[in-house]
């Protein structure tokens, strides 16, 4: 069922919203001309109206029962706010130039992060397109887009979302989000959007005036949980599907990042996420696109990425926090909160090998096992990162790795993440060790909310031993002070920063070896004494071997290879990387020991076998 406002030209539009417990709903037009228009429903609780004098621009809400009056749950744009009139959007207006854009397969994919609203000080759609020729040059040919649905204010992550089909207004609204993405695809560059369907957030969410859209079985730590399983839940299911293929039919998204599933509680025998897959695939392949779904999911369950013919949901790909606190935790040694799980050399070989490291294992933190095996699941199935807007923002202080490590311990986490057989995904700013910090912030306007959220946020880091006041999310500079400082990509360390990243991109994508993402084709080493990881990749008769010391010391290591002469290819300690200057050799036979400086990474490639 097509919910929202939907203009058909020639002064003709549609209007279609899901309230089946309440007893009378009328579209009430409030510009240019104060209009009431009545509506009838239909048996599964829709109610719908017509008219042929209504054109795209129009301000307009749902009267509730003759009393309150609420903007439009699936409003494609909101000008006034959260609190305001809906507006009637033309979505045939725009002129798309991508009608040979194919998309990219994941296993392709160099993901970029990116906050709309920090990214640039301008914080709009339009002032990123003007960075996308970097990004190109860099290596990127994706970028994910932190969500950009309505919230309250002009400053927010995104996630306190309430109108999950209208584009922030304050970032450009609807044709700013088509330009944007119509210019990524010009340069061939994929857009993934995040979107929420575990939550809405607190201000401006009158969802649940409209019918039951939320259920009292569950509760989530952001607010009532969303009524998939329960009575009721199929229209419920149908709004959020209908938002999933809205975003790739009117915006040409590429792929949809769905932010924490372990908070969507769904006991049904076909669970949402499954349907919502099945959905999206059909709509994908009758259009001849190619829409991927990444799930983010803390619950390390291979169920969301395995085929709905092996009992699983049909999601693409996951996130994968474990290849991130493994490695963080080696670079850093913190072991508060739930990295007091990680810290040991094993358990990033096991990422490297696996994905997950707990796949059934007992978990200090969480004080039980946790977790399923992901031996099996083809390694284009995990996005991985040293760095994202949670790991970076839920920090008291919201410390980038920039400020908390040397910068041969930049190199190295870039080098883990971009040489392993996974999908690399960078975080805006990473590429040239930005030091501005990525605090979490708001802009409410609710003062008992604003106490809330402050509260909040402290009670989030009593797992932590981190001391002092975290910066009051609701405080303007706290959101200056996140954004980039682009200028600094071209000084000093930043700009040597940036060449070792492109670098490594390019070695990525050049290299059979590193660009065939499998884990069947790959041999991790550890020596959990000196702190070293050996990886060997190969592809067809391409072979690699790189090396790792995650200790602040000097560290030895036999190589085990296969005959031949092994030739250098990158080392991070190269003064060419302001590094110490380098000692390991241009070439190198198996049996060789090799001593590898503190915090280094060192690239070699089989030449003559």
């Amino acid at each position: 069922m097509r919910i929202g406002a939907h203009y058909l030209g020639n002064g003709r539009c549609e209007f279609t919203v899901w309230a089946p417990l309440v007893k009378k709903i009328e579209l009430e037009v409030i510009l240019p001309q104060p209009k009431i228009v009545p509506m009838e429903q239909n048996e599964r609780g829709y109610w719908k109206a017509a008219d042929d004098n209504l054109f795209p621009g129009i301000h307009y809400r749902y009267k509730i029962d003759g009393k309150k009056s609420r903007p439009d749950p699936a409003s494609h744009l909101q000008p006034r706010g959260v609190h305001g009139p809906s507006l009637l959007v033309d979505h045939q207006q725009f002129t798309w130039e991508d009608e040979n854009w194919n998309g990219i397969e994941l296993s392709e994919m160099i993901i970029y992060e990116l906050h709309v609203g920090t990214f640039t000080p301008a914080g709009t759609f339009a002032a990123i397109i003007p960075r996308l020729d970097a990004l190109k040059k860099l290596g990127i040919n994706a970028i994910e887009l932190m969500p950009v649905a309505q919230f309250p204010g002009e400053r927010n992550w995104g996630y306190d979302g309430v109108y999950p089909f209208a584009v922030q207004c304050s970032y450009g609204g609807p044709e700013g989000l088509k330009q944007l993405v119509n210019e990524c695809h010009r340069r061939e560059i994929a857009v993934v959007l995040d979107v929420v369907y575990n939550h809405l957030g607190p201000e401006g969410n009158y969802l649940g005036e409209f019918g039951p859209y939320f259920t009292e079985k569950y509760t989530t730590p952001w607010g009532r949980a969303i009524n998939f399983d329960d009575a009721y839940s199929n229209e419920v299911r149908n709004f959020f599907i209908e938002n999933a293929l809205y975003w790739s039919e009117v915006y040409h998204v590429d792929a949809l990042r769905i932010d924490a599933i372990h908070g969507i509680y769904d006991m049904s025998t076909r669970p949402f996420l499954q349907e919502l897959a099945e959905r999206v695939t059909e709509n994908a392949t009758a259009r001849k696109r190619r829409v991927h779904l990444i799930a983010e999911s803390d619950l390390n369950d291979t169920r969301a990425i395995r085929k709905r013919d092996q009992g699983g949901f049909g999601l693409n790909a996951q996130w994968c926090d474990d290849f991130h606190h493994a490695l963080h935790t080696l670079l850093t040694g913190e072991t508060q909160g739930y990295y007091q799980d990680f810290g040991k050399v094993e358990h990033l070989t096991t990422s490297l090998n696996e994905g997950y490291v707990y796949s059934g294992q007992y978990s200090p933190f969480r004080n039980r096992n946790h977790g399923n095996s992901s031996k099996d699941r083809p390694a284009d199935q995990f996005v991985v990162f040293s760095q994202n807007h949670d790991q970076i923002g839920n920090r008291m202080f919201s410390e980038r790795l920039s400020t908390l490590v040397s910068f041969e311990s930049m190199k190295l986490a870039a080098s883990t993440v971009i040489l392993s057989p996974f999908i690399p995904l960078l975080f805006m700013g990473e590429e040239y060790g930005e030091e501005s910090p990525f605090f979490y912030f708001v802009s409410h306007s609710d003062p008992d909310l604003v106490r809330a959220v402050r509260e909040g946020r402290k009670r989030e880091f009593q797992a932590f031993s981190w001391q002092g006041e975290p910066p009051d999310p609701q405080a303007p500079e706290t959101f200056t002070r996140c954004v980039l400082r682009w200028e600094k990509r071209l000084e000093g360390k930043h700009k040597v920063l940036l060449d070792f990243y492109h670098t490594l991109i390019r070695l990525r994508k050049e290299t059979p070896a590193l660009s065939y993402l499998s884990k069947d084709t790959l041999s991790v080493s550890p020596s959990h004494q000196n702190r070293v990881i050996a990886v060997q990749r190969w592809h067809d008769n391409d072979q690699v071997l790189y090396l790792m010391n995650f200790n602040s010391r000097d560290s030895r290591f036999c190589t085990k290879l296969p005959e031949g002469t092994w030739k250098k290819i990158l080392d991070s300690a190269d003064e060419k990387w302001m590094g110490p200057g380098s000692i390991a050799p241009n070439t190198m036979a198996t049996g060789q020991e090799l001593l590898l400086q503190p915090s280094m990474i060192v690239l070699y490639r089989l030449e003559e076998s």
